[in-house]
């Protein structure tokens, strides 16, 4: 949903008012960054401080700015990973260090000194082929790999560490960018102890502690990465004006083509090459900002200049407000390495609950239980199967979460029984992480006497205002109140509901409707006394960790969770699912959705997806149909609109729509086998569901910039149509010896390269792969559990030597015993054909008791 402005709370119709949110001029850390030129070493290595050990490397860096020295720390990582801490030795108070999202303390391998002088430092790393080498002065950091350089750290001199300091007695002004005038005031002002926005004063209680470091990547032109923006899959050069921004904001029809932050944030980056894929993780959980510069250089270490070519390089520079320096370099080489290696630190992909696959029907909101009665029908009256029916905030009593409208909703249970379950659907409800301040709501009673809201800087509950009105916030970083939240699930405590009820955790960012930039003041204080400046872009995470908890615990510890999160962070994918947020009911919208999706899943979360038809606005019947086809074929696929809009269930735009909008689901359905097993490799090798073409085809330059097409696993290539009135779409066949086939047709695609396609309202261009095989269910039904017991048929695609392979993952769609017990199946096929003039074979099965798959 969105924000408004009224206590009564609605909603307006038109796009993001920019002017909420701040400019990166208006962001005094960068300002204070900015300053900070190019070419300026300010950073030196203290030689006598080295020190080796079985873990690391450390020694001190010190500067002139600072009296005091830094520590810095590199460690080697078991699976070609590397990872730099800079921090203060001994600073004022402890720096905000990001805990719980690594899975683990990373293993480490021993690093060996191959050469200390005057002018530098040579680490031998485990993997032989591979150096360190670490400049005294200035201090920087180059990563040798088989005598190539391929990423160096400070090599532009813009590592910066504000180190804490005693308040001064007097405070400077609060640091207010004029845009009449088009700078500061007092330019020596540049907030350190007070930041002004518009009417809001952000009281900063330890001052200056902003970080920065850039990174050179050797060799490359092609970025990609750090969700979430609406922005191309290749990232941009940024310039003063415009850098991709990561801090989590409630952004309502967010501007497209935009790299203001939006409703989460990865900081991983990615860069590409033919030979080679890299990636730096920057583990920073405050506002932060990444500048990109590609640039042609002219390699310096190779001393014979007739040898010399001018060879690309990207400059990528992190600022974040506070913390500590804390980075990851994984070197790779493939692109299916670093998803491993990213994985490796936080997590894979949780593996979701079959049903979860289907479809799901939302909107803001179906007003009662008559309403859902009569949905829910409609579904079966026009033969198109769902899986799940989601309720928004209305259904609350007074937008109380964990409560039932006693008008609309006030048999709960009997709607989920006697509706929904009875015909084997889901129902998901809505739950944000604002509580309404009402003393005789028992879950703000609770809170409040247990003291498990976040506080304002005078030791308060911080209040804002949001869908209930006058709102406090449950303070999810403290790892008490994740335990209360989850307990909330009971079903002796949340009366009404069922075992078929999941969440959705949405306004996380968490949203504050008259609160500087929507969202909560920086200087709010959470769990151990940090301020909210440190944890903003964890406190959509930790909600999604504790209802993702709680759903677990209320089934005994038997069953997996679904949760659906707005906002999100690193190792956000092991508790659910994301979805791109407020978007449009226009066709850039559209367009732009194919790069948002294929930009999260190449940063770990597989499960994702937007809101077919667009939440604002009401599409037109071509918009509206191609979308469907769109999502059916993308990880999460999900109905939603605003309630200002027109009612837009599948079959109320014409029959022929219906039908269009029907069968794209049926694929969907069809489809469910093959999806579940792109999850389960999602969950165990971390390789992404929706994918770039380069991704597959890593040495492909004609790939690099491909957003309008992408692969669904690497057996299927999708092109959405994304324009109006299409009749042919240019699509890229890639790989030199591939041979491509019309999915639905089965007819061989004789080219590589560009094909022009027609293209009807009927369907969208799917195009299978030579040499894969896919699994699908030989029919359909109602909803993901009426399929169970359906054969599947295998569909073989041939190669050039006439040969396919494919696998099939199955469990009981729901349960831990995949885990646990080990029961599942895992079947892998191979299929050659031999003088033969098929192109696809079909094979039907089924799946016996003994979990085996026999041959009908």
């Amino acid at each position: 949903m969105a924000s408004g402005s009224q206590e009564t709370v609605s909603v307006q119709d038109e796009a993001v008012e920019e002017s909420q949110f701040k400019t990166c001029r208006q962001i005094a850390f960068y300002r204070r960054q900015k300053h900070l030129g190019p070419g300026k070493p300010l950073y030196r290595v203290l030689p006598d401080t080295v020190e080796l050990s079985n873990s690391n490397v450390r020694f001190q860096i010190i500067s002139e700015e600072y009296k005091d020295p830094l520590l810095v720390e590199v460690y080697e990582i078991e699976g070609n990973i590397f990872r730099l801490k800079i921090n203060e030795i001994t600073p004022l108070k402890p720096r905000y260090e990001v805990p719980d999202v690594l899975i683990k303390e990373p293993s480490s391998l021993r690093l060996t000194i191959l050469e200390k002088d005057a002018d530098k430092l040579v680490l031998a790393c485990a993997s032989k082929d591979q150096q360190l080498h670490i400049t005294i002065n200035p201090f920087q950091i180059q990563f040798v790999s088989k005598d190539e350089m391929v990423l160096s750290i400070n090599s532009n001199d813009l590592l910066y560490f504000e180190q804490l300091q005693p308040p001064p007695q007097t405070r400077l002004l609060a640091c207010e960018f004029d845009e009449e005038t088009n700078r500061f005031p007092n330019q020596d002002d540049l907030g350190l102890w007070e930041e002004k926005f518009g009417n809001f004063l952000d009281i900063k209680a330890n001052g200056p502690s902003s970080i920065g470091l850039d990174f050179s990547l050797h060799g490359f032109q092609h970025v990609y990465g750090i969700p979430q923006h609406a922005e191309t899959l290749l990232l941009k050069n940024t310039s003063n004006e415009d850098v991709y921004r990561l801090y989590n904001l409630d952004v309502f029809g967010y501007r497209i083509h935009s790299k203001m932050g939006i409703y989460g944030s990865v900081p991983l980056l990615l860069a590409h090459k033919p030979d080679r894929t890299i990636g730096v993780f920057w583990l920073n959980s405050s506002e932060t900002l990444v500048e990109i510069t590609t640039k042609a250089v002219l390699p310096s270490q190779i001393p014979d200049v007739s040898k010399q070519r001018v060879l690309p390089q990207t400059d990528v520079c992190w600022m974040s407000e506070s913390g500590i320096i804390d980075s990851f370099i994984l070197m790779g080489p493939s692109p299916f390495d670093i998803f491993k290696q990213y994985a490796q630190l936080t997590g894979t992909q949780a593996l979701p609950p079959l049903f979860s696959l289907g479809y799901h029907q939302c909107r803001w909101n179906y007003v009662d239980e008559k309403d859902v009665e009569g949905v829910d029908t409609g579904f079966d009256v026009f033969n198109i199967p769902y899986d799940v029916m989601w309720l928004d905030i209305e259904h609350t009593d007074g937008k109380r979460y964990f409560t039932w409208d006693k008008e609309t909703f006030g048999n709960p249970k009997r709607m989920q029984k006697k509706i929904l379950m009875k015909k084997k659907r889901k129902l998901v409800v809505i739950l944000d992480p604002h509580i309404k301040v009402d003393p005789l709501y028992t879950i703000y009673s609770q809170g409040k006497e247990r003291g498990y809201f976040v506080k304002d800087r005078k030791g308060g509950d911080f209040e804002g205002i949001c869908w209930p009105g006058s709102s406090s916030y449950l303070d999810f970083t403290n790892p008490k109140v994740r335990d209360w939240y989850a307990e909330l699930f009971a079903f002796k405590t949340y009366k009404g509901s069922t075992e078929i009820l999941f969440a959705w955790n949405d306004m996380n960012e968490p949203s504050v409707f008259r609160g500087a930039e929507l969202t909560m003041q920086k200087d709010a204080v959470h769990y151990g006394n940090w301020e909210h400046r440190e944890v903003h872009n964890l406190y959509g995470f930790y909600q999604q960790m504790a209802t993702a908890e709680g759903l677990i615990r209320r089934s005994g510890n038997l069953e997996r969770p679904f949760v659906l999160t707005r906002s999100f962070f690193a190792g956000s994918q092991r508790y659910g699912a994301v979805w791109t947020g407020d978007n449009k009911a226009e066709w850039s919208y559209l367009k732009i959705s194919i790069p948002m999706l294929l930009t999260l899943s190449i940063a770990g979360i597989s499960f994702c997806g937007a809101d077919v038809g667009g939440f604002v606005g009401d599409p037109e019947p071509e918009l509206f149909v191609r979308w469907y086809q769109a999502g059916a074929l993308q990880p999460f696929f999900r109905g939603h609109a605003n309630m200002h809009t027109k009612r837009r269930e599948p079959w109320l735009f014409g029959e022929k729509n219906t039908q269009i909008i029907r069968a794209a689901i049926k694929e969907r359905y069809s489809l469910l086998p093959y999806l579940y097993s792109l999850f389960y490799q999602a969950h165990t090798t971390a390789e992404p569901v929706m994918r770039p073409i380069w991704v597959e085809f890593p040495k492909q330059l004609e790939a690099f910039g491909i957003e309008d097409e992408y692969m669904l696993g690497k057996a299927l290539l999708v092109h959405p149509v994304t324009e109006p009135k299409v009749t042919t779409v240019s699509i890229l066949l890639p790989g030199s010896e591939e041979i491509w086939y019309d999915f639905r047709k089965f007819s061989c695609l004789k080219t590589q390269g560009i094909l022009k396609i027609p293209v009807t309202l009927d369907n969208i261009p799917v195009i299978q792969r030579g040499g894969t095989i896919i699994p699908l269910k030989t029919s359909v039904g109602k909803s993901t559990e009426w399929m169970v017991d359906v054969p599947y048929e295998l569909r073989a695609a041939l190669d050039s030597k006439e040969s396919a392979a494919g696998e099939l993952y199955l469990d009981d769609g729901h349960s831990f015993q995949y885990l646990h017990e080990k029961q599942f199946l895992l079947r892998k096929f191979t299929f050659y054909q031999n003088n033969s003039v098929l192109i696809l074979q079909k094979l039907s099965l089924h799946v016996g008791k003994d979990w085996e798959l026999h041959i009908q």
